[in-house]
């Protein structure tokens, strides 16, 4: 059973920063990819960024220069620094795994979710 808890989430000013935590509970299962997908009211789930076997990628150019995403060496934790947060990163942020050894953009690839956490920036 794999499970995946987010954590982090907040509401902040404008020009804010914060750290958003994925923990996962894999057993056996290999967690070759990790990504941070996010979804606004009203809007389809989109990738932000991943760690796979080539590395941490930021996906989303929108917040390229401004997001980065990291792992723990256990691949246990996977780690979202959200700096000069903007209204437009309001959305909720969820956590997802899969055994493939690249993280793939499209969020019907993923079995396996977190709850999410929501992330508000007020203007």
């Amino acid at each position: 059973q794999v499970q995946l808890v987010e954590s982090g989430g907040d509401s902040v000013q404008n020009g804010s920063s914060l750290e958003l935590s994925c923990t996962i509970s894999r057993g056996s299962y290999t967690n070759s990819c990790m990504a941070w997908f996010r979804q606004a009211p009203g809007k389809e789930r989109e990738v932000v960024a991943f760690v796979d076997t080539k590395g941490p990628t930021v996906a989303a150019d929108s917040v390229k220069g401004r997001f980065t995403v990291s792992q723990d060496n256990a691949r246990n934790t996977l780690y979202l620094q959200m700096n000069s947060l903007t209204p437009e990163d309001t959305a909720m942020y969820y956590c997802t795994t899969s055994s493939s050894p690249l993280c793939v953009r499209w969020p019907g690839h993923y079995r396996y979710w977190g709850q999410g956490t929501q992330v508000t920036v007020s203007s």
